[in-house]
């Protein structure tokens, strides 16, 4: 070869040196662009609430009584056979009731007080204070007195009123105390532990209603209760409790809930109102509403107290034309239209269970039970007790919702994986089949990629997408690469559980490897994420209409995949994420198609799902997680084996000494 020729090929070759090196990122440079919002966290609450409204089931009134009592009979069945205690003992949801009872205590005039101490299931105890009429002759009514979310639980100054007020009237009072509140108050008790609990199989509901029902179970064994003048009553928890245990216990004669649920279209117009894992349980309202719960109640009779500014939830006129409105026609189906009442609080008109309310708990109970009316509080301010003499005491290895988690946990058993190739496959056929029934995954096309801004500059090029879905919902990334790459260079997605904001190093280090990359945010993660508190709301709403926020994740990331596949030159992604969340996205994605990706990176991963147990990982921190049954027929090594032949790579956050359960 001539010299000329060689120095032409020696100075291209600089040359194409020269551009490769200009065309070099620093995560600074790449950061800044990622950091940009691209869609607002307002307008993902819009969508998220638009598309929960599609799921909103409409109450509409049977044709006659017969129509719905026979309905009425199938609903509480399925309720509770399928959804409350999906997952539970059957042994356990049928036991008898067993109680301690500890004793009198000193007590006021005309009543006697009690202490007992309840078994919700075999190792878990709750109390409770049982106020008896002093001078009971036969049998008289009984009434179910449920917490809400007071710290103090069964002492709160309001519900020792009440509970004296009926014992003076002539009703057994059970002062029954509630999961997470007063004796019940370990922090391994919040509510939000019972999310773990839908981890490994068993729906939270279950625990929360058998809480409930063992209370019942007691008054209708006592041989002083008139079995058919049973009643239930309290505020915010203790009014959810009411209506769910009045609806689905055909024993309640008469229930008044305080401020305790609306429907799912004012629980959608105002999420916060509800924003519990009990209240907004596993698929709860998929298929049935708090409104058809109301519905349950006819003709028994049912009163609805609301407060006219309440200061927590489910104010009286943003809920009256569902819950009370809308199931007044039910009521006279049996005409029974006087059994259904309402009453708006003014005095003190915030979120309460005070003299004007509990006055018209009074009139309502002794109407209804054939007792001389009440129209006035018989003062007890004086025999108020303090928190420490209504005590019961539990036993100090008393089990707590996380510590029977991970019991159930540790009882998980999952056959192994095939190894012979034609038994491995037809596994595979079947898992898949199960993962997409335990996410509840629906697959879903990108409707529309909205280009959202652009940047070309020092080497990068960049596209901002908004990614709008055929089910209503959205997705946002930035695709980035060298200016000189070819249209066909290798792809990557990067996912990271703080977002796209966080991810300028992983997609710095792509980029200059020549790829091109697209950094994404999924709903729930980064820019997609409504703003806290909504998140969990929003996360919970999505849940308890029978979809599951992972599902929704692993359907976006597969739509985008596709999107970008092509996009790119129609060939295989590098998936990478960073964190749990998107870990486990990224596994369910490749293991329902593996050949989607060419390679899964997890960078800060965990070695197994029973992490969210031991450590444990709060709810509120990955709601998108704690999926029903995920843990109890999946890990990640199973997802893993799943995804074959795609490589996947765990690189840890810590060390993978435990094992799990």
């Amino acid at each position: 070869m001539k010299a000329g020729s060689l120095l032409r090929l020696l100075l291209l070759a600089i040359l194409s040196g020269l551009r490769f090196v200009a065309a070099q990122t620093a995560p600074r440079q790449v950061s800044a662009i990622l950091e940009q919002p691209i869609q607002p966290p307002g307008v993902t609450a819009l969508q998220l609430g638009q598309y929960l409204a599609t799921k909103s089931p409409p109450l509409r009134a049977p044709r006659g009584a017969d129509q719905w009592t026979a309905e009425a009979r199938r609903l509480r069945s399925h309720i509770l056979k399928d959804i409350a205690f999906h997952g539970w003992s059957r042994e356990w949801v049928e036991a008898r009731c067993k109680f301690q009872d500890l004793g009198l205590m000193d007590s006021g005039k005309g009543y006697r007080m009690r202490k007992l101490r309840f078994e919700i299931l075999p190792g878990f105890e709750t109390t409770a204070i049982l106020y008896e009429p002093e001078n009971a002759s036969g049998k008289v009514p009984a009434i179910l007195n449920v917490n809400g979310h007071d710290s103090k639980g069964k002492a709160a100054e309001y519900k020792q009123k009440r509970c004296i007020n009926f014992a003076r009237r002539g009703i057994f009072a059970l002062n029954l105390e509630w999961l997470g509140f007063g004796e019940l108050s370990q922090h391994e008790n919040a509510h939000d532990f019972g999310a773990h609990l839908d981890l490994v199989g068993a729906n939270a509901l279950g625990l929360f209603y058998l809480a409930m029902r063992k209370g019942l179970d007691y008054l209708a064994e006592h041989p002083q209760v008139d079995h058919g003048r049973l009643g239930v009553t309290g505020l915010s928890g203790g009014g959810w409790q009411t209506i769910v245990l009045g609806a689905l216990d055909e024993r309640v004669a008469v229930a008044v809930e305080v401020a305790g649920f609306g429907s799912l279209q004012s629980n959608i117009a105002r999420p916060l109102d509800t924003d519990e894992v009990e209240e907004d349980a596993t698929d709860l309202t998929e298929g049935q509403d708090y409104t058809h719960f109301a519905a349950l109640r006819a003709p028994r009779p049912t009163l609805l107290i609301h407060n006219a500014e309440d200061d927590c939830c489910f104010r009286a006129a943003l809920v009256k034309p569902y819950i009370y409105e809308g199931v007044k026609p039910f009521f006279k189906l049996y005409g029974a239209e006087d059994a259904l009442s309402w009453h708006e609080n003014t005095d003190p008109a915030t979120h309460n269970y005070q003299l004007d309310n509990r006055q018209t708990a009074y009139r309502f109970f002794t109407k209804h039970f054939g007792l001389p009316l009440a129209e006035d509080e018989i003062p007890g301010g004086a025999e108020i007790k303090t928190y420490e003499e209504l005590a019961v005491g539990l036993p100090q290895d008393n089990l707590t919702i996380l510590a029977l988690a991970r019991k159930l946990a540790g009882e998980i058993k999952r056959g192994p994986v095939p190894t012979a190739p034609a038994a491995r496959e037809a596994w595979a056929t079947s898992e898949r089949t199960k993962l997409r029934t335990v996410i509840r995954y629906k697959a879903v096309n990108v409707k529309e990629a909205w280009r959202m801004a652009s940047s070309k500059s020092k080497g990068l090029e960049t596209v901002s997408y908004r990614f709008d879905f055929d089910n209503g919902l959205s997705a946002t990334g930035v695709w980035l690469k060298a200016i000189e790459s070819p249209g066909d260079a290798p792809a990557a997605i990067i996912l990271n559980d703080q977002g796209k904001k966080a991810a300028g190093t992983e997609v710095s280090e792509r980029v200059n490897r020549g790829e091109q990359v697209l950094a994404l945010d999924l709903l729930f993660i980064g820019d997609m994420a409504p703003e806290k508190p909504l998140l969990s709301a929003y996360a919970l709403k999505v849940t308890t209409t029978g979809d599951r926020p992972l599902g929704i994740e692993a359907a976006q990331l597969l739509a985008v995949a596709r999107w970008f596949r092509e996009a790119a030159g129609d060939r295989r992604i590098r998936l990478e994420s960073t964190g749990i969340r998107s870990e486990v996205a990224s596994l369910a994605a490749s293991a329902l198609e593996p050949k989607m990706f060419s390679e899964v990176v997890s960078r800060e991963a965990v070695y197994s799902l029973s992490r969210l147990l031991d450590a444990p990982v709060e709810y509120r921190e990955a709601p998108d997680l704690f999926c029903l049954d995920l843990y109890k027929e999946f890990d990640l090594d199973r997802l893993g084996a799943l995804a074959e032949p795609v490589t996947v790579t765990l690189k840890y956050a810590e060390s993978p000494t435990k094992r799990a359960h």
